[in-house]
């Protein structure tokens, strides 16, 4: 599904040249499980700004489906990434003003046809992350983990191939960033392609697959053999909790 060649990336500042990216190059098939890990500096944003068609490479070819996205222009770009990608951030990027059914729809405004049952697509996808109890509360009356709830649901609503997630636990105490992997370990038993950028190799440990950046290459690529279990972890959690 995704296959990046030789990606560089290099950002100009007054008289300063940064190259972030210096030679990137890997695959991901279709409905693989995979993390990019690396610490603060090492490129792992630029690259996933790159994944998700929000930048373009500076050189080097990224096709997506086997289009290549360095030949589209902005307005295609973002009927792609509307249509083919959904994005969970750290940050959540709720409005705080509306409600969780509302901010779940707000990607259908955007798509080429705005569906006439848009409000029962957002309900549903509440649902399939366990908030269907709570679709009108607004960002202000749930929790951290509930946030990030919602903001699966909205990158779910327009059924992307990919979800790109950007360190999706790191604003989540330990037991609602469990339950977050959950839903993500759902979804890749669903067959959805999700790949996670994260700096916690915990976290990383929940994907079957392990990209390591170092200095803006690609330091490491494995397999994970025993990826964690997000219902043993619960089980776990709560024995320690009740041993308190």
């Amino acid at each position: 599904m995704i296959e990046l060649d030789s990606i560089t990336k290099t950002y100009t500042t007054g008289t300063v040249t940064t190259q972030v990216l210096k030679g990137i190059s890997f695959r991901i098939e279709a409905g693989e499980y995979t993390a990019i890990m690396g610490t603060s500096g090492t490129g792992k944003s630029t690259l996933m700004n790159i994944l998700g068609c929000l930048d373009k490479p500076t050189s080097g070819h990224y096709r997506l489906g086997g289009i290549d996205m360095v030949n589209l222009d902005d307005n295609a770009l973002s009927k792609l990434r509307n249509r083919k990608i959904g994005f969970v951030f750290q940050q959540f990027h709720l409005l705080d003003r509306t409600t969780a059914l509302r901010n779940v729809m707000l990607p259908l405004i955007y798509a080429d046809h705005y569906p006439n049952d848009a409000q029962g697509m957002a309900k549903k996808a509440l649902e399939a992350v366990g908030l269907g109890e709570r679709i009108m509360y607004r960002p202000g009356e749930l929790s951290g983990g509930q946030q990030q709830r919602v903001a699966i649901a909205r990158a779910l609503i327009t059924n992307p191939d990919i979800i790109l997630a950007d360190e999706p636990t790191g604003s989540l105490d330990q037991r609602s960033g469990i339950e977050v992997m959950a839903i993500f370990k759902q979804l890749h038993n669903s067959h959805k392609t999700i790949i996670m950028v994260t700096h916690d190799q915990k976290v990383a440990e929940h994907a079957d697959r392990i990209i390591l950046l170092k200095g803006g290459l690609v330091a490491e690529d494995r397999k994970v053999a025993n990826p964690y279990l997000p219902e043993v972890e619960l089980q776990e959690l709560a024995g320690r909790e009740g041993e308190k």
